[in-house]
């Protein structure tokens, strides 16, 4: 993980410094473009010392080593439920909150409601069912 928390990492002494010059060029009277390019700055900030951290949990991984072999790399890598609906339940609540915020404010509250309901049965869709644990 050397590779991408150097890659993350190295975004925050080039974005702080150009988010500066940004707001200085326009005489401080544009406020969006340099508040996003500074939290484009703490962002990458935040994700490289998440790396960081992991790494120094993890210890190298195959793809950190030349020496490594393609098979070191082989085995579990996670557990995904591929039968799973219910990212397309969060998506479609996603999709009726920004509907909500450019049609109407009511419709905001019904994504909501939908996002509550996506995210409850996608946390416990092992806990019961078929596939409960």
């Amino acid at each position: 993980m050397r590779i991408e928390k150097n890659l993350f990492l190295i975004g925050v002494p080039i974005f702080v410094p150009v988010a500066l010059v940004y707001g200085w060029l326009n005489e401080w009277n544009e406020w969006v473009g340099f508040l996003g390019i500074l939290l484009v700055g703490g962002l990458a900030g935040m994700i490289g010392f998440y790396l960081a951290f992991t790494a120094k949990r993890v210890g190298q991984r195959p793809e950190d080593r030349l020496d490594a072999e393609i098979h070191e790399g082989s085995g579990e890598q996670g557990h995904f439920s591929p039968w799973s609906w219910w990212p397309l339940m969060l998506a479609a609540a996603a999709a009726t909150s920004f509907l909500g915020m450019a049609v109407g404010f009511w419709i905001l509250y019904i994504g909501m409601g939908m996002a509550v309901i996506g995210l409850v049965g996608w946390v416990y869709e092992y806990s019961r069912g078929d596939h409960a644990h």
